[in-house]
């Protein structure tokens, strides 16, 4: 029997990022889309597995992208939630070695969160924006994913994911991406991106 994906609880209460993300969206949020990523891949998982049996003809091509989408929602979201602290303990800006590393690649926190707000803002449609590190080269990289297929970059660990499909802020601040974003940046958990880095220099 296949093994199968469950969704993990938030580390914190609905209602800990208000007022900057609303205890609405976030119950929504976790326990319905993130949810549904774990379902939709659970059933691809389940599809292959009888395809493999001989118990059902498949169309491995499109299951195959059902299971990126939905691996890679439930693997993005499972980064999403911890990088978020509860308020008055999130926000402001990183310390240590995080912030030495931001200081070298961008010039600062305040370039790093200029071009990481721009890359959440201009995400096409729906989709990410990230900050992974490449160990190959020692340097802190920006990227965007529309959508959620083709996760990101080939091995580079992800530190920090920015969801930006409208139902992360839809419902508590409209079309405004904006200004979901400058909110965004009151709840993130320096903490755990800092760990994120350090686990990904070793």
């Amino acid at each position: 029997m296949a093994k199968t994906y469950s969704l993990p609880p938030l580390p914190y209460k609905y209602n800990a990022l208000e007022p900057h993300i609303s205890e609405q969206i976030m119950t929504l949020h976790h326990d319905k889309h993130h949810q549904a990523y774990v379902n939709g891949a659970n059933a691809a998982l389940d599809k292959l597995e009888k395809a493999r049996a001989g118990a059902m003809q498949v169309d491995v091509r499109g299951v195959l992208r059902d299971l990126s989408f939905n691996i890679d929602g439930h693997k993005l979201h499972t980064i999403f939630w911890p990088n978020m602290a509860p308020a008055g303990k999130g926000g402001g800006k990183p310390g240590g070695r995080l912030a030495d590393k931001m200081d070298q690649d961008f010039g600062g926190f305040d370039k790093f969160k200029a071009q990481f707000s721009d890359a959440c803002k201009t995400v096409e449609g729906s989709g990410w924006a990230l900050l992974l590190y490449d160990r190959e080269i020692d340097t802190l990289v920006l990227t965007q994913i529309e959508k959620q297929n083709f996760m990101h970059l080939a091995e580079l660990p992800i530190l920090l994911s920015a969801d930006e499909w409208e139902h992360a802020y839809y419902l508590q601040y409209l079309n405004d991406r904006a200004k979901y974003v400058e909110a965004w940046w009151n709840v993130v958990n320096w903490d755990d991106v800092a760990k994120r880095f350090d686990g990904a220099r070793k």
